[in-house]
């Protein structure tokens, strides 16, 4: 008679729980992908990027990934405004995980799936 495995609790993982809050937003991951691999650092330049995206939500999305560390805001202080925006160390260093998903989306992803 076989014995029946009984399917043990998995503990939740709370570093990719963790990473799910911070890099959940709809437009997150583009956005570091866009100042960190395409070099687009000015707002207009990153909206005209993302296409659908509201300037409300850049916005939000935009102050999150730097209170997240992400990312560092640079006010030129000018008129009219002059805002750029680059990765902190932090956010570099995410770029081998956005270079792996990249690679992998294109491996793995038909056209259709990539929109």
């Amino acid at each position: 008679m076989a014995v029946r495995k009984t399917e043990q609790a998995v503990q939740r993982c709370k570093t990719m729980s963790t990473l799910q809050k911070i890099l959940g937003g709809k437009w997150k991951l583009e956005i570091l992908y866009y100042i960190g691999v395409a070099d687009v650092r000015r707002f207009g330049a990153l909206r005209r990027s993302l296409g659908e995206i509201t300037e409300s939500s850049l916005t939000k999305q935009l102050r999150e990934l730097e209170a997240d560390g992400f990312l560092h805001r640079h006010d030129y202080q000018e008129v009219p405004p002059h805002v750029e925006y680059t990765l902190t160390e932090l956010g570099q260093s995410f770029l081998t995980v956005l270079d792996c998903m990249k690679a992998w989306g294109d491996a793995n992803l038909s056209e259709t799936d990539r929109g």
